[in-house]
């Protein structure tokens, strides 16, 4: 088995700062990981604060057991953060929650793992399930899919020009073999391709956009985002890294689309203006030059933060 890389925690200096930390709060992370941001946070709490951890991936599940499980501040759920309420309501935080932290995307030791199927850097089984006891494989959607639909998916989740002639290519070489192998996989699509992006392998978006559907990351985010502003409390404040252009968008819209209307002048009120339910917490923030360096996933990564105002 491939041994992956240390893990390093996005952004974690900005995510401390951004939760504003109490001692005797209440934090859920989201997305736990490999626990950087967790054990950080975990640091920061007194003996009366509380972590809760949700994760998909049930190695992410076993290594927050190892490295935390005797520590009574801590609980792990074993659940995509969709299911949120699920995992918060029987553990009685619900509406009370201090800080909740969303870092989306893969984490490093999933990469890393060749596998796991997630990198075309490696050669391993074509899976990239976040949660291999669930759903369909990359192999299984690859065996299936129309092409239409295919060039679609690499289109639209990840803005992939070439997604036509990609698409076409997967489908031909499946009629010869079945596609099981990441690096059988990136050399198609390398076939395919007529032209490079300089610094950037021709496999990158499309690997990002399969892994993207097969997990369903947005539809996971849509669901959950309207579940964080229940379960916050009032003065609470949500945290979301993204590492793409839509899951950004996505969390922009919506902090936005929960403020207070502006409604022309004109326009009589006849009753008060229902109130804003956010309050942005300065710009959207990316990792440092420094940070970069030292991590170049951290390169695409943006840091939006809000606290709950009702």
């Amino acid at each position: 088995m491939t041994v992956p890389a240390a893990h390093l925690p996005v952004m974690l200096d900005e995510v401390l700062e951004a939760l504003g930390l109490r001692p005797d709060g209440i934090y859920v992370d989201g997305t736990f990981g490999r626990g950087g941001h967790s054990g950080a946070i975990l640091e920061r709490l007194g003996p009366v604060g509380r972590l809760i951890a949700l994760d998909r991936d049930p190695d992410a599940v076993a290594e927050a057991r190892r490295r935390f499980g005797a520590d009574a501040r801590f609980t792990i759920v074993h659940a995509p953060f969709s299911r949120l309420r699920e995992a918060l309501e029987p553990l009685g935080v619900w509406g009370r929650v201090d800080g909740l932290l969303l870092d989306l995307g893969v984490s490093s030791p999933q990469l890393d793992t060749a596998e796991r199927g997630f990198s075309f850097m490696r050669d391993g089984p074509l899976d990239m399930r976040m949660d291999p006891s669930h759903g369909e494989s990359a192999a299984d959607l690859l065996a299936r899919i129309d092409e239409g639909e295919l060039a679609d998916i690499l289109w639209r989740l990840g803005e992939e020009r070439f997604s036509r002639r990609i698409a076409r290519a997967i489908v031909q070489a499946r009629g010869e073999t079945p596609i099981t192998r990441t690096a059988q996989l990136a050399e198609i699509i390398a076939s395919a391709v007529p032209r490079r992006e300089p610094g950037k392998h021709p496999a990158t978006r499309s690997f990002q956009a399969l892994r993207l559907w097969i997990n369903q990351e947005l539809a996971e985010l849509e669901a959950v985002l309207p579940q964080a502003r229940e379960a916050l409390a009032i003065g609470g404040r949500l945290a979301v890294i993204s590492f793409h252009s839509l899951e950004d968008r996505m969390v922009k819209n919506f902090l936005r689309g929960e403020r207070a209307p502006e409604l022309p002048r004109e326009i009589p009120l006849m009753a008060a203006p229902a109130p804003a339910v956010w309050r942005t917490l300065g710009r959207a923030q990316k990792a440092s030059a420094a940070e970069v360096k030292a991590n170049p996933r951290a390169r695409s990564a943006v840091l939006r933060v809000a606290e709950k105002l009702a």
